[in-house]
């Protein structure tokens, strides 16, 4: 009678399984990431350690990666993580990949030091890359979340200290508006679902956070209509009167000088449109308007109205 060793019993069952860690690793999508779309689809679908850790066969890989790059081209998590390869093939087919300019290299994900230089030499082609890269390794929603707004922060706070000036600014608000454009656009083209206005109130400048809240949108399969910045209240609700408009989203960025604009707007809007507000100057929750304290509120938000309206 042979002898197993239970070491090498447990090697062989362990063989070409991943840690969520390695899988992560080997596709480029966060740990995070990767258990979010196991609860919300079902896939990548994971085993389990005696110790309870995740793990994942290593066929796995080649469909992540694929998944993401079709995530990268403007596709939503929803259709891809769901699709059959051959509809995943086919999407992927949709939109070709746009080849980076000759001598050039896809660049890493960059910390605030290369932000900083980057938007100092004015290197637009530099910027679009790095935020192409993290697209690509985050995903969507997370590349708004932990880059694009940390961008504009530690741009702010650069030109705040002096280290950058007001032109350095625009510049990189404007590519950073040309790319979040450019990433809507293919969804914009697909979407069929409701429409809703994005909007600043009067004396709001910024509107680098409506065109992120729109690519949210857009991935939900809205329709955003963006009205722009400094949007005066009647002209919010009158749209809504006249438009088949789903919801009003208002960016706030100024603290303490919205709580008045916004309950005036409720009052002013149809009952039946959704008021949403978000930004560091959105004003608390309260009946009929709903604060959303980051893109990821937004996001749930719009899928649990999906599964209401499905209902």
């Amino acid at each position: 009678m042979v002898r197993r060793h239970p070491h090498r019993d447990t090697d062989r069952a362990a063989e070409g399984l991943l840690s969520i860690g390695a899988l992560s690793a080997a596709t480029g999508i966060p740990a995070e990431t990767i258990r979010s779309w196991e609860r919300r689809y079902g896939f990548p679908a994971a085993g389990r350690k005696p110790s309870g850790h995740r793990v994942y066969d290593l066929a796995t890989v080649p469909r992540l990666r694929r998944i993401a790059e079709a995530m990268r081209l403007g596709h939503r998590a929803a259709e891809v993580l769901t699709a059959s390869d051959t509809t995943l093939d086919a999407l992927l087919d949709t939109v070709p990949l746009r080849p980076l300019p000759t001598g050039s290299t896809a660049i890493a994900p960059a910390d605030a030091t290369d932000l900083i230089g980057l938007v100092r030499n004015f290197d637009a082609e530099g910027l679009k890359q790095s935020f192409q890269a993290d697209w690509a390794r985050l995903g969507p929603i997370a590349f708004l979340e932990q880059r694009a707004s940390p961008c504009l922060a530690e741009i702010g706070a650069a030109w705040a200290e002096g280290r950058l000036d007001v032109r350095h600014e625009h510049f990189a608000s404007s590519v950073l508006g040309d790319f979040l454009r450019s990433v809507r656009g293919p969804l914009d083209d697909r979407a069929n679902g409701p429409v809703a206005a994005l909007t600043t109130l009067s004396g709001e400048l910024h509107g680098l956070g409506l065109q992120m809240c729109a690519l949210v949108f857009a991935l939900a399969g809205w329709r955003a209509l963006i009205l722009g910045v400094d949007t005066p209240l009647a002209q919010v609700a009158a749209l809504a009167r006249e438009a088949p408009v789903s919801a009003v989203a208002v960016s706030c960025i100024r603290r303490g000088r919205a709580g008045t604009a916004i309950a005036t707007l409720r009052r002013r809007l149809p009952r039946r449109v959704p008021l949403l507000v978000g930004g560091a100057g959105a004003p608390p929750t309260r009946r009929g308007i709903e604060r959303l304290t980051d893109l990821t509120s937004l996001d749930h938000w719009l899928q649990a109205r999906r599964t209401h309206d499905q209902a």
